[in-house]
């Protein structure tokens, strides 16, 4: 009985470890500045809500176990926002609303990306991509581009690790920057 008191939660732990490597893959220099995403809160949420997307559709190829950890994992990347507002200096009576506001955005961005990733299709991932992200500048059409074959690369490299490897925790592979 004690054991369970103390033992660690092992797929939260394995959850963190995913979403602690794919914020650092979405963190790269080279998604960022003149040819890239904005260096902004903006343009990073939108880098980690990315390769969330791709780090869960291959969990979700995982059963049952792998949708409860896909799960997880969006379950820790909201505390991490939660957390990151607060840090900013968003009062408390706002978070609330600006999770629900990110969240909405995830699902949303998670819907328009499905579709192109599943059917390898780089011009409907690149206007999905032009739609969804880039709120705060304008698109350009290269930037979107080079992110969906970046996506695109992504998914392929997902699907050439072990998803016994990932379930474990091995750090998400992605495509070259």
């Amino acid at each position: 009985m004690f054991s369970r008191l103390f033992r660690k939660d092992r797929g939260q732990h394995i959850a963190r470890s995913l979403y602690d490597s794919l914020v650092r893959s979405a963190r790269r220099p080279a998604f960022y500045g003149a040819d890239g995403v904005e260096d902004s809160v903006d343009g990073r949420y939108d880098m980690i809500v990315l390769h969330a997307v791709l780090v869960m559709r291959r969990l979700r190829e995982g059963g049952d176990l792998g949708r409860d950890l896909a799960q997880r994992v969006f379950d820790v990347m909201f505390d991490d926002m939660d957390a990151a507002l607060r840090e900013m200096g968003t009062g408390d009576l706002s978070v609330g609303k600006k999770i629900k506001e990110m969240g909405e955005a995830f699902y949303g961005r998670a819907t328009a990306y499905e579709t192109p990733l599943a059917e390898d299709d780089q011009a409907a991932l690149t206007q999905a991509l032009e739609r969804n992200m880039f709120e705060e500048s304008e698109p350009r059409p290269d930037v979107c581009a080079r992110l969906a074959e970046y996506a695109l690369a992504s998914v392929a490299t997902l699907e050439a690790q072990s998803i016994d490897a990932l379930m474990a925790g091995e750090a998400p592979d992605f495509a070259e920057a």
